[in-house]
């Protein structure tokens, strides 16, 4: 089997999103589509590399259940490697979000047995399928929030994460303060938005330019800060700070639009595209995402 070029760590579940065009109220009931679809950060990430061209593969935690062996059939579909996942005898994790015309109303992430798999899922990387410690992998990574944050502390220091182009993505808001250890890491690029940029180094910012700079000066090598339809902002230490206008579409969806972005900024990175012209790239498959209607979707 053809190696894969970039390992996509993290969530791999089942995605399952109810949404509505109109506007929903609390406690309301009004008629949507639901779809169920392979989803998580990682996986996300993976199935837009893989439309690109690239050959991902997933490290992540995944049941032994028919669910799992129905997600390992449906991932292995859209041309993303599962060959390197751990098998468990707990259950497969599951995203529940909805949707209505203004965006996310509520979602609920369910990536319990991930955690409990811990550093488990990370074995082909230490044990000679990926990699080994003295000969790390020295490809690009997607490492996403789900981990547990001790998990994440020792991938920083971890040797068989020494070489890695490491570019990480936190899974919500609320698992941000979880990516503060892997700062440290030389290799980071952080891509997160701007309430996300906040809670990591505690402190209010006024746009994406602010807080990627503010993240820099907190001690990230590199931080890439969306701003929803506003903008998005490129900083790396000893380097021009880049800002980029969102471009004006109307939003049908927005669950996956920052897995997207990433996923198309990093691609373009891997062709030795300018930090401009990747900026500008990730801006734009971040846009054909959101104004993608659910029905069109892949």
């Amino acid at each position: 089997m053809t190696p894969p070029d970039i390992l996509c760590i993290g969530s791999v579940l089942w995605d399952i999103i109810g949404r509505t065009r109109g506007a929903l109220r609390s406690r309301g009931d009004v008629a949507g589509h639901i779809t169920r679809l392979p989803g998580g950060v990682a996986m996300n990430i993976a199935m837009t590399l893989a439309r690109f061209g690239m050959r991902p593969a997933v490290l992540t935690a995944i049941g032994h259940d028919a669910e799992g062996r129905a997600l390992l059939e449906a991932v292995r579909a859209l041309g993303v490697n599962p060959d390197f996942a751990h098998l468990t005898d707990l259950p497969t994790d599951r995203y529940m979000a909805i949707e209505d015309a203004d965006g996310l109303v509520a979602a609920i992430a369910d990536a319990h047995t991930l955690e409990a798999c811990d550093d488990a899922i990370l074995a082909p990387l230490i044990d000679g399928r990926l990699g080994r410690a003295d000969a790390p992998w020295r490809g690009p990574i997607a490492l996403d929030g789900n981990l547990t944050a001790d998990l994440l502390d020792r991938i920083a220091r971890a040797p068989a994460f020494s070489g890695a182009d490491l570019r990480i993505a936190p899974a919500s808001p609320g698992k941000a303060e979880r990516l503060l250890p892997l700062l440290a890491h030389p290799g980071t690029a952080l891509y997160v938005n701007r309430q996300e940029a906040g809670l990591l180094v505690g402190a209010a910012f006024a746009d994406s330019r602010a807080a990627a700079e503010g993240l820099v000066a907190a001690g990230a090598p590199r931080a890439l800060v969306t701003d929803g339809a506003r903008d998005a902002t490129d900083a790396q230490r000893g380097a021009e700070t880049l800002t980029m206008p969102a471009h004006p579409v109307l939003a049908r969806r927005v669950t996956g639009a920052g897995d997207t972005f990433m996923a198309a900024h990093l691609f373009a990175e891997t062709r030795s595209a300018p930090r401009a012209d990747a900026l500008s790239r990730a801006q734009a498959a971040a846009a054909a995402y959101v104004a993608q209607d659910e029905d069109q979707a892949p």
